[in-house]
């Protein structure tokens, strides 16, 4: 059942506001992909490159051989399934532009929590 262009609009607010808030988590559950595939490519060249290092050193009984092939495995799969990081922003400052954004727009979000708010103020909470 497709959505009206009321609860679409809804829809389009909400994930704008989800943006602005917390960014990070937006690209995580859009499934936005933000590996790069140098890094996973690298990874797996590292990955199986460990794997017959280990496999060498098992064979020829050098303990540090297969060692360093296992330390090479991992790096290889901590590498292909890393993200790039990114710059957060100073803590102050976003505290300070999120309320300042808060209270210029008048966004779906903001209207919930103005009216969660008065609603708790006239309980007398």
């Amino acid at each position: 059942m497709p959505l009206s262009e009321y609860e679409q609009r809804v829809l389009e607010q909400m994930e704008q506001q989800l943006r602005s808030d917390d960014p990070k988590l937006a690209d995580t559950i859009s499934g936005a992909s933000v590996r790069r595939p140098r890094n996973v490519v690298l990874g797996t060249l590292l990955g199986l490159a460990g794997i017959g290092l280990l496999v060498a050193g098992a064979a020829t009984s050098y303990v540090v051989l297969g060692i360093v092939g296992f330390l090479a495995m991992f790096a290889g799969v901590m590498l292909a399934i890393s993200r790039p990081k990114h710059a957060p922003a100073p803590p102050a400052q976003a505290s300070n532009v999120h309320e300042l954004k808060r209270k210029q727009s008048g966004g779906f979000m903001s209207k919930l929590e103005d009216r969660w708010d008065h609603r708790r103020d006239g309980d007398g909470r």
